[in-house]
This record gives C-alpha cells, sequence and structure tokens, in this order.
C-alpha cells in the first residue's frame, strides 16, 4: 500500500482572529477602520463622548485618534468595535434608505433588544457586547429573520 505525501502549500492563509494578532495587519485594519468610523460619527450624529465610548477610549484619545496622521495603536478589543461598527452601518444601509439608515442608531426602537431605547444608547451601556448584538440583529432584519 502506497502512502500519499501531502503537498505544503506557499503559505498558510491566517484566519481572522490571527490575523488581529499580526502588528501590520492590525495597523491596515486599523487605519481603514477609523477612516470609516470617523464618517459614521458624523453621519450618526454622534457626540464626542459617545463616539469615545463606543471605541472604549476617553474623549482626549478620541480626540486625537479623529485628526488624520494619527499615529496611535488600537487594541484587538478597538479593532472588533470598529468592525463591528463599520460592518453595522453596512448593514443599515443594505436595509433601508441612506436618509433612515443614517438616522436609525439614534431613533428610539421599540423591538425587544432595544425597549425603547435608541441603538446608541444601548451601544453605549452595553459596550462591546451590545455592539454585536445590534449587529446581529440588523443582519437578522435583513435575512428575514
Amino acid at each position: 500500500m502506497a502512502i500519499a505525501h501531502e503537498t505544503q502549500s506557499a503559505a498558510p492563509i491566517p484566519a481572522p482572529a490571527a490575523a488581529l494578532a499580526i502588528a501590520a495587519d492590525r495597523e491596515e485594519m486599523a487605519e481603514a477602520g477609523l477612516a470609516a468610523f470617523r464618517q459614521l460619527t458624523s453621519l450618526w450624529a454622534l457626540s464626542n463622548e459617545e463616539a469615545a465610548a463606543l471605541l472604549d477610549v476617553t474623549e482626549r484619545t478620541w480626540s486625537r485618534m479623529k485628526k488624520p496622521g494619527w499615529t496611535g495603536r488600537v487594541s484587538q478589543d478597538q479593532l472588533l468595535r470598529l468592525s463591528a461598527l463599520v460592518g453595522l452601518y453596512k448593514a443599515l444601509h443594505l436595509y433601508f434608505s441612506d436618509a433612515l439608515a443614517d438616522r436609525w442608531p439614534q431613533l428610539p426602537n421599540t423591538g425587544p433588544l432595544f425597549k425603547g431605547a435608541t441603538p446608541v444608547a444601548f451601544m453605549l451601556t452595553g459596550g462591546l457586547p451590545a455592539i454585536m448584538q445590534v449587529r446581529d440583529y440588523v443582519d437578522a432584519l435583513r435575512g428575514g429573520v
């Protein structure tokens, strides 16, 4: 009986979580994520306090981060927050008209998740888990669940 030999590829493709551990990848993702987040803070009419809290940074740090050319570091947790928030923005624009998609995060919501609060207020009180829940909620709306 012959034994088959496996061939090795040039380089394995890292899983998304593994990519977050690579500093160069993290920096590239942070730059793109922050650029998108800067825009959505304006579109969602977020205060500096709200924007800072969603990223789990101080207002002073957010003030530095929102300037072009900021060279600080973004943690893995902050990258996940950026990814979820930018993904939420995209999902809202796929589901609603642009005008409603940009207003939706600040509108009181009677859905069971929000209990009359705005999605932004819900995310601010619940941190990353709440941000992920809102993202999942909108994805479920889009999927017809």
